[in-house]
């Protein structure tokens, strides 16, 4: 199921906004401004490139924010939850050693992310004025403050 399919199941109402350019940024989180109660942000070039910017607009927009990667809330987002980046790129290196010790790539399975790491800003939260419950707070692998 899709992140808006699942949205839709729990009687969330999602709005798709289209970034293609940097300028496009503050338009699209000013619309936002009111209508929404929070922001699932997803990453690719151009917002990996502008997510401080993306944050401070958000918390302009009194906007938590949410990303797959821990880095964007180093920078002032809310929360992320997604694969541990570290992880994954131990595994890649294990991948390339078995490889350069003659594996053949077509011979190594498919793998999946199996570590998955909840990161909260704390100080984005209190300047959102928002309580994180407890459960949340000692389900974290890392809190910010």
């Amino acid at each position: 199921m899709s992140h808006f399919g699942t949205a839709r199941a729990l009687g969330l109402e999602t709005a798709i906004l289209e970034i293609r350019r940097a300028e496009d940024l503050a338009p699209a989180v000013e619309a936002l401004k009111g209508r929404a109660e929070a922001l699932y942000v997803v990453v690719d070039p151009l917002v990996a490139a502008n997510g401080i910017r993306i944050n401070t607009l958000a918390l302009g927009a009194r906007l938590p924010t949410m990303y797959v990667f821990r880095e964007l809330v180093e920078a002032g987002g809310m929360m992320s939850y997604g694969p541990n980046v570290s992880d994954l790129f131990r595994r890649a290196a294990e991948l390339v050693d078995k490889i350069l010790r003659g594996a053949k790539p077509a011979d190594i399975p498919v793998e999946q992310p199996t570590k998955f790491d909840l990161v909260i800003n704390l100080t984005t939260a209190r300047v959102l004025g928002l309580t994180i419950p407890p459960t949340l707070l000692t389900t974290a692998d890392e809190l910010i403050e």
